[in-house]
């Protein structure tokens, strides 16, 4: 089907500048004719193009393309050095002219004496999902050959701009765990197939694929904590998403292997606490989360939580990260885990337009968090927050790190009134995001005067207004708590938040900005 067409916005000319530069009759290159509408995608296609330029007798220069699809062009810069594949590493990256979409599958030769003339061949492409995208920040995450997980390109204060890598997100290629050999005297898999610091694949804030709908599967966002249930030889071990095993937290899921007939496997799901109408109630628990010790049994019998699996990674020592999502949850299904504390949850197939918009509408009906998009060929990224995955909420919520608090009044008097709030930005340091003083227990604030670590100096950087600096109590930035809050302000700060609860399932550096 070709694409779907629109008008060029206002008078401007977005690939005027590409056109002056390139002589149709003489360029191998796609040179679109003046005045055509700008074809409509949905602004998730990357490409990165090696470039060789002949430089006389010094040889050949070499540098590379990094384009990215946005409102019907190839928003482009040039990366001397390549685009980093490690974190931490900083390389220019200098904006260029608007390309015409057609150039994300260009190859070949431009003449001599052409703008660019040399050798163009295609050193990555993919798709790609927007965290970020202002007029000097963007925040992307990649899924292609060589360039997977999180990158943000920002410009620094003398107008030059930067590209990095945020996370350790490997490579699609090494993402799969072979098959494991059998034990000699049982002839079956001594692990399940996956191994047991396997990180979860993450889904990227994005909104529904309306234009593509019949590629994606859907399924509900569950208000809880997410864990990887690995069972082997009828034994169970639940993994938080910090890697942290949490087994013993949730005694009433320990019989969860019977409900696999002797299988071994490893699921991935959602810890969650039902209400009285069956919703997932995080403030419940709230209360389970961070409870180890000879409480818990009486815990697990007062509110008991449930265990919504929806993905299997590993059957029986073979590896199901590399298989499609449809073919994982065709072989979830047939396994069929249920029992009266798990269940495996539903998922809508796109198979007719307006299968997205349904599965929202009833997600906000029955007053569930969102929904969550999913690629129906996409195989399981460990690690990875790409665009095979989109999380559409229906509340805006924030991870958030605890940096100090300010004393209350009234009831609160000598004891914590609100907390200082920050969340790291892309070179890792803590922005102060505001304070909360709202949606708090008794209970959870005395945990919280319990377990918070005093220290000396503000843990975030910058200056903060004086108000908050005047009677602040700055603690080690070790808590990451989450706030549901209405939007961020011009100043960076969040609107009305209103805490949720501690997230012991999250690091501080698992912690990133929502838009």
């Amino acid at each position: 089907m070709p694409p779907r067409a629109r008008p060029t916005p206002g008078p401007a000319d977005p690939l005027a500048t590409y056109r002056a530069r390139r002589d149709p009759d003489r360029t191998a290159e796609p040179v679109p004719a003046a005045g055509r509408p700008l074809p409509v995608g949905d602004d998730d296609t990357f490409v990165v193009q090696e470039h060789h330029t002949p430089r006389g007798r010094a040889g050949e220069r070499v540098h590379w393309d990094l384009r990215l699809e946005r409102d019907g062009v190839l928003k482009s810069w040039a990366v001397p050095k390549g685009p980093p594949t490690r974190p931490g590493l900083n390389r220019l990256a200098v904006p260029t002219e608007d390309h015409p979409l057609e150039y994300a599958s260009f190859a070949g030769t431009i003449a001599a004496g052409e703008y660019g003339g040399g050798e163009v061949t295609i050193w990555d492409a993919g798709r790609y999902a927007t965290e970020k995208w202002a007029d000097d920040h963007v925040t992307v995450a990649f899924d292609g050959g060589r360039l997977s997980g999180r990158y943000v390109l920002f410009r620094l204060p003398d107008g030059t701009w930067n590209v990095r890598k945020l996370d350790h997100t490997a490579p699609p290629g090494d993402q799969a765990a072979p098959a494991a050999p059998p034990d000699p005297a049982s002839g079956r898999p001594v692990v399940a197939g996956a191994p047991e610091d396997l990180p979860p694949m993450l889904a990227a804030i994005g909104e529904l694929p309306r234009a593509d709908d019949l590629r994606w599967g859907y399924e509900f966002k569950w208000d809880g904590v997410r864990a990887l249930a690995h069972v082997r030889n009828g034994a169970l071990t639940l993994r938080a998403r910090s890697g942290n095993d949490v087994t013993a937290t949730y005694p009433e899921l320990g019989r969860l292997p019977a409900a696999l007939a002797g299988h071994d496997a490893v699921l991935d799901g959602e810890v969650v606490a039902l209400d009285a109408a069956g919703r997932p109630d995080f403030g419940t628990l709230q209360g389970r989360m961070h409870r180890t010790g000879p409480e818990v049994a009486r815990l697990a019998a007062a509110a008991p939580v449930s265990y919504l699996v929806f993905d299997l990674l590993a059957l029986d020592g073979e590896s199901l990260l590399p298989l499609p999502y449809t073919a994982r949850r065709d072989r979830l299904d047939a396994l069929g885990p249920a029992g009266e504390r798990w269940v495996t949850t539903p998922w809508f197939r796109g198979d007719v337009p307006g299968v997205g918009d349904g599965v929202q509408v009833a997600s906000r009906e029955n007053g569930l968090e969102g929904v969550v998009a999913k690629r129906l060929d996409s195989p399981y990224r460990p690690g990875g927050r790409g665009p095979d995955w989109r999380k559409v909420k229906n509340i805006r919520t924030q991870a958030v790190v605890v940096g100090g608090w300010r004393p209350g009044a009234g009831r609160r008097a000598g004891g914590i009134g609100s907390l200082l709030l920050g969340v790291p930005d892309d070179r890792g340091d803590l922005v102060f995001a505001g304070h909360v003083g709202t949606g708090f227990t008794a209970t959870a604030l005395a945990e919280l005067e319990r377990i918070v670590t005093p220290r000396s100096s503000s843990p975030f950087v910058g200056a903060l207004p004086r108000e908050v600096t005047r009677d602040a109590q700055w603690v080690d930035p070790d808590l990451v708590g989450e706030v549901a809050f209405t939007e961020w302000t011009r100043e960076g700060r969040l609107r009305h938040p209103s805490w949720r609860g501690l997230r012991a399932d999250l690091l501080p550096a698992d912690v990133v900005r929502e838009p």
